[in-house]
């Protein structure tokens, strides 16, 4: 039997919208102490319930605004769920806003560090790795200057050669990558192929469906933050089909 190694249990994300218009950190203050301050609720995840197991490849579909984002943030541990519980096991990978732990004042070298921080890997992990991240990223030129000098791409770069520096167990994929030009493309997409071929688990989202198609062995799909449909990858892409069609 495979092992469970992603389990969410009645998980809900709420957010609070501020619907005052404050201009000062006294005014806040003011209205917060008198509770003038109101606040419009937002659920942007309810009732979520997934059972992942070793080697499942599970695609996430829905609408923009659905939730996706959201739940794959829970998922990687940057939010902490407003209810419910998240069981993981293993190294997680989240190829998700990648760079977004950088700091733009840090040289690239000192930004490797940083990132591989955010990430979870220890100091003595990324010195072990450091070489190998930099040669990846095709950026040795660049390891001595302000990340604020970056192109984009060369952000996603070294973004993708840190987060991909692990054996992931668990690897989450925002859409199918498209990190610096067309050589870097077919090398990264090529790494994360590896991955696959060594059985590790993915979640992938993508509003293509052919590809989830043939990706995926099971799929859920969200609706306003709920799970409207799951099950086996074929037949939610055709519950999905039919919501964008009609």
């Amino acid at each position: 039997m495979s092992k469970t190694v992603l389990k969410l249990k009645n998980v809900g994300m709420k957010f609070n919208l501020s619907s005052e218009k404050v201009d000062s950190l006294k005014e806040y203050f003011i209205k917060f102490v008198k509770k003038d301050i109101k606040h419009d609720e937002f659920w942007a995840l309810k009732d979520i319930n997934i059972e992942v197991k070793k080697g499942d490849r599970l695609g996430i579909l829905g609408l923009n605004g659905a939730g996706k984002s959201t739940l794959l943030k829970v998922i990687a541990g940057v939010y902490n769920p407003t209810e419910g519980d998240v069981y993981r096991k293993g190294v997680i990978a989240p190829l998700i806003e990648l760079g977004a732990g950088f700091d733009p004042q840090y040289t690239g070298s000192e930004n490797i560090y940083l990132y591989g921080a955010v990430l979870g890997y220890s100091k003595k992990f990324i010195s072990e790795k450091y070489d190998e991240i930099v040669k990846f990223s095709e950026l040795e030129k660049f390891m001595d200057v302000p990340l604020k000098n970056y192109s984009s791409g060369m952000k996603s770069r070294l973004g993708f050669a840190i987060a991909t520096t692990v054996q992931p167990d668990i690897l989450i994929l925002d859409e199918i990558l498209s990190v610096g030009d067309a050589k870097f493309r077919k090398k990264s997409q090529k790494k994360v192929q590896s991955m696959f071929d060594k059985g590790v688990t993915v979640l992938f989202v993508s509003h293509n469906i052919e590809q989830v198609k043939d990706l995926c062995n099971k799929a859920i799909l969200l609706e306003h933050g709920r799970i409207i449909a799951s099950g086996d990858a074929e037949e939610v892409c055709k519950v999905y089909e039919e919501k964008i069609n009609n």
